[in-house]
């Protein structure tokens, strides 16, 4: 089901919230459960979990993923390396779309590299491609070359820092998973110092143009078994476990260790592993709007909805952030 609404270009965070005058953990949190929903700052996170719950986190670090092609409006975005080495890339054109690309077409890339369009892989927006980076590996290159991801809606150019995570520590993710960005070392403490477990997992998350509105495509998770663990004795000792963004999902979701994950969070098929969700406010008609309302229900996702664009709530990936519970 579709949950349609209006977004008005005023509540898009055009910019880090640190340049807002705030910290990361100084961002609006939004509450929702069967008691309604409730304001409040990230800081206060800690008040509002209890005791051993646990929080499944994803530890993959941002790209730069961004490659301009010299001579020109071009912009290559690197999203997800498939397992017979091609990789899935998107061309933008001044921050949108470019849907010219045509199969068996070679964009050389600053240092000798190039990216050749092989097939379409969702209605030419994404293309498989073999990338060639001079013997670097993608990775290597994105370092010297790549920056990050950015789209119209953000005002200016920042640094990779501004979309790492406190928990990322293996490269790989094209956009950040940007649930977890209020997070800080001195939160994580306090949260440990009140009894909150962590159960880590890796999801490196793809493109996600936000024009597209495309169900979820395969991308590389892994999950170690000590967190399979921990989520499967929390539940059955009747504790929450608090999924921190879509991608925390989608990983610990999928059956088995690590690989190429393509499940699909929806209504219909609804979640095993999780019963609250911490995510950011995405945008009209999303896919990701159909994992919420697995979680929260309909109804619920509804009124937060609400909630949050009368209440002037930020958008996107440097906005506030929604903690949904059972």
């Amino acid at each position: 089901m579709t949950l349609e609404f209006t977004l008005p270009a005023t509540l898009e965070a055009h910019e880090p919230p640190e340049a807002r005058g705030l910290g990361r953990d100084e961002v609006r949190l939004l509450v929702s459960s069967s008691a309604g929903v409730g304001h409040h700052r990230f800081t206060e996170l800690p008040s509002l979990l209890r005791a051993g719950d646990v929080l499944v986190v994803n530890t993959s670090a941002t790209v730069p993923a961004a490659v301009p092609v010299p001579d020109s409006r071009l912009v290559v975005h690197f999203s997800t390396e498939q397992p017979d080495g091609t990789w899935l890339v998107e061309l933008r054109r001044a921050a949108a779309p470019f849907h010219d690309g045509r199969a068996g077409e070679r964009y050389a890339l600053f240092g000798g590299g190039s990216v050749t369009l092989r097939r379409p892989f969702s209605s030419g927006r994404l293309w498989e491609s073999e990338v060639d980076t001079r013997g670097r590996g993608v990775p290597a290159y994105l370092a010297v070359f790549g920056s990050p991801i950015r789209y119209s809606y953000v005002g200016g150019g920042w640094p990779i820092s501004c979309y790492q995570t406190v928990f990322g520590v293996t490269p790989g993710s094209a956009e950040m998973p940007s649930a977890s960005r209020p997070f800080t070392d001195r939160l994580v403490t306090r949260l440990v110092a009140h009894g909150v477990q962590f159960a880590p997992v890796l999801l490196h998350t793809g493109v996600a143009s936000p024009e597209a509105h495309e169900r979820p495509y395969p991308e590389r998770f892994a999950v170690p078994r000590t967190s399979r663990d921990l989520v499967a004795r929390a539940r059955a000792e009747g504790r929450r476990v608090i999924a921190v963004g879509t991608t925390a999902v989608r990983a610990i979701e999928t059956d088995g260790d690590e690989g190429w994950t393509d499940v699909i969070i929806t209504p219909e098929r609804g979640v095993r592993h999780v019963d609250g969700l911490l995510t950011g406010f995405h945008e009209p008609r999303a896919s990701h709007l159909d994992m919420l309302a697995a979680i929260a229900g309909h109804a619920l996702l509804c009124e937060t909805y609400r909630e949050a664009t009368a209440a002037g709530y930020l958008w996107h990936e440097f906005g506030d952030v929604n903690l949904l519970l059972p």
